[in-house]
């Protein structure tokens, strides 16, 4: 077992109270989920808060299309932190979930890849580092001696992006930031450049791209000061110990054909992505390298 990543129950133990009080997406399950089987009437889906909203009209909508996809009742479960969706996905208590890379990659022998996103034609996106608007920084480098805003220690543009960059130069978070703290959210991560609250900041450019559209007046307060390479988008992914269930398959096929029906279509449009493609885990090679980089460094 991953020490990072303890047996779910102690998760939900220690966390409930948190996870209770909301995060990035709207609870719909609030009680912690059972094992999940092949046996079980209902399908439970993981969100993380990787999901851009929490609006009720777009979870709503979700659930309906996957329910009647699936062929059963669909029940969307939501956690404050990633790593506790990905233990809950990890141990069996899910079926599936929307997942990072970052806990895509770590866990890879676990978990299957089930359908990654397309946003503007490809299945990949990148990680900003942000700062105030009328910031005069220029590089990365410029960044020195900030408080820093990351979403999440388990996300991989909210964190592991510039983790690798910085242990690539040779530098750690903690001796090239002055501080650095958690939002939780990339929302959050915007939310705290253009209050001040922190100097600059990690976040996700798909949120940062969709924000930009959904919420001007907030992400035009911060300004983009590097974006990484493409990297593969956050996946769909399934335990491999469900491989026969067929609910899983049927699971691929709605996501799939999502931009082909118009209750999915509705889906895709409230969260302005094109659709979900079948990829490889190979898509998410780059990832893998970069917890490499991180890990020889130490």
């Amino acid at each position: 077992m991953n020490p990072r990543y303890p047996a779910a129950s102690q998760v939900l133990t220690r966390r409930s109270a948190i996870a209770l009080g909301g995060g990035a997406v709207a609870s719909i399950a609030l009680s912690p989920p059972r094992r999940a089987t092949a046996q079980d009437d209902g399908f439970k889906f993981g969100l993380t808060p990787v999901f851009l909203s929490n609006d009720l009209e777009l979870l709503a909508a979700l659930r309906a299309y996957l329910t009647e996809a699936i062929g059963g009742p669909v029940e969307l479960v939501s956690r404050r932190t990633y790593q506790e969706i990905t233990a809950l996905l990890v141990s069996g208590q899910l079926h599936a979930a929307w997942i990072c890379g970052y806990p895509f990659v770590q866990f890879k022998s676990d978990l299957d890849l089930v359908a990654t996103p397309s946003w503007h034609g490809k299945p990949l996106y990148q990680s900003y580092l942000i700062a105030a608007a009328d910031r005069s920084a220029a590089r990365w480098e410029d960044l020195r001696g900030d408080i820093h805003a990351f979403s999440d220690p388990d996300s991989n543009s909210g964190f592991l992006v510039t983790r690798a960059l910085l242990a690539e130069n040779g530098l750690r978070p903690e001796s090239f930031f002055a501080r650095t703290f958690y939002t939780y959210g990339h929302r959050n991560v915007i939310r705290a450049v253009a209050s001040g609250l922190a100097g600059s900041g990690s976040v996700d450019g798909y949120v940062w791209d969709v924000m930009r559209e959904m919420e001007p007046g907030l992400v035009e307060q911060t300004r983009i000061v590097r974006r990484s390479e493409w990297l593969g988008f956050p996946p769909v992914a399934a335990p491999k110990a469900l491989a026969g269930d067929p609910r899983i398959a049927r699971l691929n096929q709605a996501l799939t054909a999502m931009d082909r029906h118009q209750e999915g279509r509705k889906v895709l449009s409230l969260l302005r992505l094109d659709g979900f493609v079948a990829a490889d885990p190979a898509l998410f090679d780059t990832i893998a390298a970069k917890v490499d980089a991180v890990r020889r460094f130490g």
